[in-house]
């Protein structure tokens, strides 16, 4: 049973409005350069830079505001400032990501790594902003004195346990998306598998396995496990709340052949979480997961499986 957690739903919308504008900029700065590689016209160049660089400072006015304190007095005005800035952002960042409108085919590890920063790196600094504003300290938000060789050890229990299953779930994921009849959709090939097969730098590669097997489990699992499930849970809804939040997981990662098995990992986590009481648990876990399939992208890239 998890121990309750004073987080307040007003700091946790700020703290998702947040992540999402970071996730954002994250994609912007991509695309810039994306494009600076082009080789684009002088004038073409002048007009993207000028209109990225807008973009990215009223998604920056805008975070600005919604991290910031919020006074009665001023509740007008600065919801004001922070629609313009926010739709004015968004609608600017738009036209450059249809400029550049990057394709499946333009797939970098680089350009995974620049998404994972933007989202689970953002996320952590953000999540450590919320806690100050909570006054709360890592440990006490997320139990991580709790029974810590314990939950360890039933993290990476669970993990080796779920592997094969994540896998088979997978495999039928795909079988039924080729074969069933109205549907033959051609599974699409994940992100970090189609950059993996493409580089060739050993550097590129560990900065994609450090943000596979240690940035995203520990950011993912404070945001999702141990910020919105406990606060939705807290709020009377827990039913809600571990498939709310085990279908959000999986939706981020944006691809429906991992969709199935990313939701029963999910399901999993929650479940160690609450058998432990100690967010390192779910970590473990998943910091396990992402490393046998990290091993194992990079064991059939180098046997010419991929």
């Amino acid at each position: 049973m998890l121990s309750a957690k004073p987080w307040k739903a007003d700091a946790i919308i700020r703290l998702g409005l947040s992540v999402l504008v970071c996730v954002y900029a994250g994609s912007l700065l991509v695309s810039a350069s994306h494009y600076a590689g082009g080789g684009e016209r002088a004038a073409n160049q002048t007009l993207f830079y000028a209109l990225a660089g807008i973009a990215l400072i009223c998604l920056g006015v805008t975070l600005v505001l919604i991290c910031g304190p919020w006074r009665l007095e001023a509740f007008g005005r600065r919801m004001l400032v922070l629609l313009l800035c926010g739709y004015g952002g968004m609608f600017v960042g738009a036209w450059v990501q249809h400029k550049v409108a990057l394709g499946a085919n333009d797939v970098s590890i680089w350009r995974i790594v620049a998404a994972t920063v933007s989202f689970q790196g953002a996320s952590l600094i953000l999540i450590a902003r919320f806690l100050r504003e909570q006054r709360m300290t890592w440990t006490e938000s997320f139990g991580l004195r709790n029974h810590r060789r314990l939950a360890v050890l039933l993290g990476v229990l669970g993990a080796v346990l779920f592997v094969p299953v994540g896998w088979g779930l997978q495999q039928a994921s795909a079988l039924v998306m080729t074969h069933l009849p109205h549907l033959q959709m051609e599974p699409q090939e994940q992100l970090p598998i189609q950059a993996l097969r493409i580089s060739v730098s050993w550097g590129g590669r560990a900065a994609l396995g450090a943000a596979a097997i240690l940035l995203a489990p520990v950011a993912e699992e404070m945001l999702f496990r141990g910020i919105l499930y406990l606060a939705i849970k807290q709020a009377g809804f827990p039913r809600l709340a571990v498939w709310g939040t085990s279908l959000l997981f999986a939706a981020i990662h944006l691809n429906l052949v991992t969709f199935v098995p990313l939701t029963v990992l999910a399901l999993v986590l929650t479940a160690l979480y609450e058998r432990a009481d100690n967010l390192l648990a779910p970590i473990a876990a998943h910091v396990v997961f992402n490393a046998l399939n990290f091993g194992l992208l990079l064991f059939l890239e180098q046997s010419g499986g991929l």
